[in-house]
């Protein structure tokens, strides 16, 4: 196991933000980590990461302690936050080069880092310059830079557009194949689009945790899609294996279907049969979405 967490408990006074949370996560696992705002997701990242020192329990990276060791550990960790800080006013490579200073890397591996996050090519841009997803990327590489072994994700993919989500997204899922990865959010279709598994926390205790393809088995599907037009709703129902169709505003529709066949296709030449555009498209994992508003609510 490249994670094993036990036992772990933290108090900020008389309020217990985490209760006793026992976890053991392995190399090549993308975890979504999820729950409602105040659930304990970032108390327990704090702790992973050795931010917060005063808490109770046990937790082993890779056999090394954390209370005690802490500074090897954060050698094998690599973390981006939500807020994701970076220098603007420095370039792409400068900023990495400085990054790579504070780990004492005296030959980082920038061109295959730049390469796998695609920033070859904006290498001498100024950070400001540079779009939310490309931020995002600077951040990712600056945490990849020493190579680390688990890599913690705070919200990454929050406020992208959606060519942008499709890149953060491939890039999660190949470091997946590597490394540990958990992925802390609060939006359902990442951990449905990224993770192998899910684990939902809620007032400070793990309410699930399971393989997300066991969640899939049993999966009643739902399609969310908005189109440039309204559309009739009794248009879309003849689909075939489309159960029921929800018009909750203007051109936004769901529909529920029948089966486990990914109707996303049909979708597609309705829309294009109809003159329609379609401006999003979302398969939603309607059994987690059940199951996270049955344990957290």
């Amino acid at each position: 196991m490249s994670l094993v967490i036990e036992n772990v408990s933290k108090n900020y006074g008389d309020f217990q933000a985490l209760k006793g949370i026992n976890l053991k996560l392995k190399k090549g696992e993308i975890v979504g980590l999820l729950g409602p705002n105040g659930a304990g997701k970032s108390t327990l990242m704090k702790i992973l990461t050795g931010y917060y020192s005063e808490w109770e329990g046990k937790i082993q990276f890779f056999e090394h302690d954390l209370r005690t060791e802490v500074q090897s550990i954060q050698k094998k960790t690599g973390y981006l936050a939500e807020n994701n800080p970076l220098y603007p006013e420095m370039y792409v490579l400068e900023y990495l080069q400085y990054i790579a200073s504070l780990y004492s890397i005296s030959n980082p591996p920038l061109k295959n880092l730049l390469e796998k996050t695609g920033l070859e090519s904006h290498t001498q841009n100024k950070i400001q310059t540079l779009s939310k997803g490309y931020k995002q990327r600077v951040g990712l590489a600056a945490a990849l830079l020493h190579n680390p072994e688990v890599v913690i994700l705070d919200e990454p993919t929050t406020g992208l557009d959606p060519n942008q989500l499709i890149e953060i997204r491939k890039l999660i899922r190949d470091l997946g194949k590597e490394k540990t990865v958990i992925l802390s959010t609060h939006i359902l279709q990442e951990v449905d689009a990224i993770c192998d598994r899910v684990i939902i926390i809620n007032k400070g205790s793990i309410v699930l945790d399971q393989p997300l393809e066991h969640l899939r088995k049993n999966q009643k599907q739902k399609i969310e899609v908005s189109f440039d037009y309204r559309v009739e709703t009794e248009a879309l129902a003849r689909i075939p294996n489309v159960a029921l169709v929800k018009n909750p505003h203007d051109f936004d529709y769901e529909l529920h279907v029948n089966g486990e066949k990914d109707l996303r296709p049909a979708v597609f030449d309705f829309a294009h049969d109809n003159g329609l555009k379609i401006l999003n498209l979302q398969l939603k994992n309607e059994s987690l979405e059940q199951l996270f508003n049955e344990l957290t609510s």
